[in-house]
């Protein structure tokens, strides 16, 4: 039996409450622990139980509660404060970082995600691409950076873990409430909810909108669970990173496609869009079709534009995680879009592949985003050069260093992630600057100016208050499990609140090496058992639902917890969410990750762990390449950066440093107890680390980063490019087009410089060519010398390259060009000479993948 009409019951809120609507809807409240601390004290036993989402919070209060609250003076002068606090915040409109002037009015940037971790309040991430976006958008709400955000609306979200008796991963998918959630649904001026809609082979699919406000900042969700669409439609938003590869190709349809008819029906105009990853890679096809139908532009035109205004960022160094769809599975959804955008079909499909002439090459969302992004970007520094190295067949002519993919280190948003308890002493020593201004170095340098003392018991507390939790929650698993009595007991007296604790956690991926610690078990339990100097571990993390691997490595960890050796120095915590996670940043000792290099994009795990004084003990991969100092006045390595093709052996070895570093360096420098019983050594790391670290791996530092290099350019040349009905736009494309077929026939000869083979240091070296244009003219080329170290095989090492200058005409009509350059170091020094296209507007001459060599003489 169904019911004729469905109302949304909310509970009757006193007059004087209503302002608590305002805190609950504004995810603000994610990073200003005031206002959760106001919903908690309420009764906390309610807040615990609502995971800290205020909505539902507010919902499930009893009207008498509700009752008592508005006679409560001191409580509503709180509401009100805390309502002021969010209207200054939201008042401010004054961009803090340099952007180009006039553009912070409207959202100029349009973001786009598969997942956000805003809030366990919001279960619409599964890790650390998600925790990034939403750290992203709460640095652009600081900053006041016009950006707004894309995203789904997951009924099931990603997975809940819970464990067999085994240990075995299971997973739960519960049903979430988006009316018991900090998110509106989008309406129109007539009240009515709005819809986007999407065709999918000939039928049309439609996605409910709703809103979320993060702090100054609008995320819109698309939801497809809803009556008018039919059952499969309807799974599309269900899950995250859930059904076969069609239901990936639908998500990555609506987001993409979808995305932008969304900032359309609200009446957004975003001049540059960035793709968080491939998934949205289909926004850029879609921008396409609506300049060449709305503006009467051709496809090359029209591409040119959308590419000279759209950010990639790329967060996966392994191949397999770059979604790949077949041909044939293509076909039916694309074909016809294909005939809109004026390409034949093996033209539209060749966007997508590596190699373009392969016709048996899946379509590659990662090489789609390649080609139509014109500022492309991997999250680390190592990771920006992995990734020149994993996409380099779509530049098949340039060596790997010139591929056009740089790099964007990510960062952490700092009030996100520092304890209560250490951000009041934050607040005392080095001002409230540290949360506004996180990316200046002279705020952080006052972090030397707290006592160790303070610094340190403020940190034991935080110990403390993460092994109760995890006492509470080995609890509640063993409860759900049926443990008996004994069991439950033993669960109250896990780990020490004094003891070196070590923290591990992140998605159970093989390549991160969970399990590196169990290599020696023998030499693990006896470090576990050195009663004067005790040892403990905690793990969290979760395996991708279809990975048996992944699940084994749970299994190892929860079964080697459980021996005699272990149960009360080792747990495994089940479901690891936003929630376990901050308690484990803000309470271990120290931070271990242990992937095989150079698999790890990024892992801002540890710099969450690092904004709360918690020391590194990382593999050289991701930020910690870029991080650690050799001293190890930061944190500890596991090795120097070595990279194995024997991966068995890589394990070996590096789990016999990991042991090593253990028990050589970190064990006795955190007992190492002076006057006070205060470890001197190791709170002088943890100061050291918070006050060289924090300010660069800052998520703000990353926003305005993105700002520098990527967001303020594109929009700038969107704007020269939509100038005069598209003038600039057409001339580019038209360009373009030329420099394409003229390009084959241009040529470089009698390439001279000085011919003795032995030159000193900083001795220049004049290098001419004559280079035959074949009507190009000369201000649309750069010629460059390229020339650095070489090895025993004639190979560059490194190189510099410098641009030649146009002289004199051959009688037979050649161009000479000259330019020099100048050995810095003794050895082996080459040079060559090359062609790269040019144009004021070009934001990467590499971009085009024309390139000309000179021939070896």
């Amino acid at each position: 039996m169904q019911p004729l009409q469905v109302y949304s019951v909310v509970p009757k809120l006193p007059p004087k409450l209503k302002g608590l609507w305002e805190l609950a809807y504004n995810c603000w409240f994610a990073w200003n622990t005031e206002i959760s601390e106001l919903f908690a004290q309420v009764d906390q036993k309610l807040w615990r139980e609502c995971e800290g989402n205020p909505v539902g919070f507010l919902n499930r209060l009893p009207q008498r509660t509700l009752e008592a609250l508005a006679a409560d003076q001191f409580f509503l002068d709180r509401v009100g404060e805390l309502q002021r606090s969010l209207s200054a915040y939201l008042a401010k409109k004054t961009i803090s970082i340099p952007f180009p002037e006039g553009e912070n009015k409207e959202p100029a940037i349009a973001y786009f995600s598969f997942e956000y971790g805003l809030s366990k309040a919001l279960p619409i991430y599964s890790g650390g691409l998600g925790i990034l976006a939403g750290d992203h958008l709460k640095s652009a709400s600081d900053l006041c950076v016009p950006l707004v955000a894309v995203g789904f609306a997951y009924q099931q979200g990603y997975f809940r873990q819970y464990l067999s008796p085994d240990g075995w991963q299971q997973e739960r998918y519960p049903i979430y409430d988006f009316e018991q959630m900090p998110m509106t649904p989008a309406t129109g001026e007539d009240g009515k909810r709005l819809l986007v809609s999407v065709d999918l082979k000939g039928e049309r699919v439609q996605a409910q909108i709703w809103k979320v406000a993060v702090g100054r900042v609008s995320l819109y969700l698309m939801d497809t669970n809803i009556a008018e669409n039919p059952p499969h439609f309807k799974q599309i938003t269900t899950r995250l990173y859930g059904g076969n590869l069609e239901m990936r190709l639908w998500q990555e349809i609506l987001l993409g496609i979808g995305g932008i008819k969304l900032l359309d029906i609200l009446g957004f105009k975003p001049k540059v869009i960035h793709m968080n990853e491939g998934h949205s890679a289909f926004a850029g096809l879609e921008r396409i079709r609506r300049f060449m139908e709305g503006s009467g532009l051709t496809f090359e035109a029209a591409a040119e534009l959308v590419a000279s205004s759209s950010i990639f960022t790329t967060h996966t160094p392994v191949p397999a995680g770059n979604d790949r769809f077949p041909p044939d599975l293509m076909q039916p959804y694309f074909e016809d879009y294909a005939r809109k955008l004026g390409l034949a079909w093996k033209v539209f499909l060749a966007l997508g592949r590596e190699d373009p002439r392969n016709d048996a090459e899946p379509f590659c969302m990662t090489v789609l985003a390649l080609r139509l992004s014109r500022i492309s970007n991997g999250v680390s520094i190592l990771h920006g050069f992995v990734s020149r190295n994993m996409w380099k067949r779509v530049w098949p002519q340039y060596p790997v260093e010139d591929v056009p993919i740089g790099a964007v280190t990510n960062g952490v948003h700092a009030p996100t992630w520092v304890a209560p308890d250490l951000a009041q002493l934050f607040d005392r020593y080095m001002g409230s600057n540290w949360r506004e201004d996180p990316d200046c170095t002279r705020v952080f340098d006052q972090v030397e100016a707290i006592s160790d003392a303070e610094l340190w018991r403020t940190h034991e507390r935080l110990r403390e208050r993460l092994i109760d939790f995890v006492r509470r929650k080995l609890h509640d698993q063993l409860l759900a499990r049926g443990a008996k009595r004994k069991e439950l007991q033993m669960a109250e007296e896990v780990l020490d609140p004094q003891a070196l604790t070590i923290g591990f956690g992140r998605r159970f991926a093989t390549y991160k090496r969970a399990t590196l610690l169990l290599s020696d078990q023998e030499r693990l339990i006896k470090i576990l058992s050195e009663s004067p100097k005790p040892v403990q571990f905690i793990f969290a993390g979760k395996a991708h639902p279809h990975d048996n691997e992944g699940k084994k490595y749970i299994q190892q960890l929860v079964q080697m917890c459980g021996t005699p050796e272990c149960r009360y120095s080792m747990v495994f915590l089940e479901d690891y969410d936003m929630e376990v996670a901050s308690y484990m940043y803000q309470g271990c000792d120290v931070w271990l990750n242990n992937p095989r290099r150079p698999l790890e994009a990024c892992g801002t795990s540890g710099m969450k762990a690092m904004m709360n004084g918690v020391l590194n003990f990382s593999t050289l991969d991701g930020w910690w390449a870029e991080a650690w100092r050799s001293d190890n006045s930061l944190g500890w390595a596991i090795g120097q950066g070595e990279e194995y093709e024997d991966q068995q052996y890589q394990d070996f070895v590096e789990s016999q440093m990991l042991y090593n570093v253990l028990e050589n360096e970190i064990i006795p420098t955190f007992y190492d107890r002076g006057h006070g019983n205060l470890p001197r050594g190791w709170i002088k790391k943890m100061k050291e680390s918070i006050r060289v670290l924090g300010p660069w791996f800052s998520s703000h530092r990353m926003v305005e980063d993105y700002a520098k290099v990527a967001y303020g350019p594109a929009i700038e040349n969107y704007n020269r490019l939509v100038k005069d009905d598209f003038a600039a736009a057409k001339d580019l494309a038209q360009w373009r087009m030329e420099m394409m077929t003229k390009w084959s026939s241009l040529m470089i000869r009698d390439v001279r410089a000085a011919q003795p083979q032995q030159i000193y240091v900083g001795e220049p070296i004049l290098v001419s060519a004559e280079i035959s244009l074949n009507g190009i003219r000369p201000q649309d080329v750069r010629v460059e010398v390229y020339s650095g170290p070489v090895d025993f095989e004639g190979k560059f090492v490194q190189r510099e390259t410098t641009i030649m200058q146009p002289g004199e005409r051959t009688d037979d009509g050649w161009q000479r060009f000259t330019g020099e350059v100048m050995p810095i170091e003794a050895g082996r020094f080459g040079y060559t000479v090359r062609i790269l296209p040019h144009h004021p507007l070009l934001l990467d001459s590499h971009s085009l993948g024309l390139i000309k060599w000179a021939d070896p003489q």
